[in-house]
């Protein structure tokens, strides 16, 4: 018996310290970012230095020639899986009518650097100020997949930022990881964390939420978490039958961004 015990208590401490050790390798997998598709004509590039010495690097859709002008700028934040071309890409999709900023990560090719969850945040009014700069709008809005939602948090103070979109978000990166190993003293080796509720507490910042009734990466729990916490939340929105990763494919995921954003601008 007592050799079981220090048997468990061997493989406990084994599995603990590996995922100690390869906590930022699993939450920013950068290894797993694929080449970007073809961007929209008229695309432009953009870089933005950081004051330790790294450059990240961006891109710039213009809006639609058929478009209106809306003097809107969205910034987007990706996921942390996902090349933030891409990104740029399907939100001009989304609204053709408006600038569109993304900024690869720190840590993500061709930005340099290593990423973290303090990196990633610290970036974040780096590329709010460069692209703001760049495009001179009338309004902008930033929006944030996954743990992008988080990035897109964090400017919740900002007064050059009139709304966020946070698209199956969470309220804090550390209690997702906990419930996805209830077993292990998550918190005791956490060093990534990002909390969405602590960045919009005391805020007045319209934010509109949109996430799927069967996401099992960022349970409904931790959006609810969130959800309770946004003190001015304009826009809420579930859509049934999606998961974390096929909620992009939707045609209700496309018509709920074009609600969100009307709403955070009422």
């Amino acid at each position: 018996m007592i050799k079981l015990v220090a048997l468990g208590l061997v493989l406990f401490l084994t599995i603990t310290l590996t995922m100690s050790l390869f906590q930022n390798r699993t939450i920013f997998p950068t290894h797993l970012v694929g080449r970007a598709g073809p961007l929209p004509a008229g695309t432009q590039r953009l870089s933005v230095d950081t004051p330790d010495g790294y450059r990240l690097q961006g891109v710039h859709v213009p809006p639609s020639p058929r478009a209106s002008e809306s003097g809107l700028l969205v910034l987007g934040f990706a996921g942390n899986a996902w090349n933030s071309a891409d990104v740029a890409t399907y939100l001009s999709q989304i609204y053709p009518e408006a600038d569109v900023v993304a900024f690869h990560y720190r840590g993500y090719v061709p930005s340099t650097g290593s990423a973290s969850a303090e990196a990633l945040l610290a970036d974040a009014p780096l590329v709010l100020d460069a692209a703001v700069q760049r495009v001179r709008p009338q309004r902008t809005v930033a929006v944030g997949f996954s743990i992008g939602s988080a990035v897109a948090a964090s400017l919740a103070r900002r007064s050059d930022v009139d709304g966020l979109i946070l698209v199956t978000p969470f309220d804090s990166l550390k209690a997702v990881a906990q419930g996805h190993y209830p077993w292990l003293p998550v918190g005791v080796f956490f060093r990534e964390e990002m909390n969405s509720a602590e960045s919009l507490k005391g805020t007045d910042m319209p934010v509109a939420l949109i996430a799927g009734a069967r996401d099992t990466l960022i349970p409904p729990a931790r959006t609810e978490a969130l959800r309770r916490k946004v003190p001015n939340l304009v826009f809420d929105r579930t859509i049934a039958g999606v998961g974390h990763n096929d909620i992009y494919e939707r045609p209700q995921f496309r018509q709920a961004m074009r609600e969100a954003i009307a709403a955070l601008k009422r």
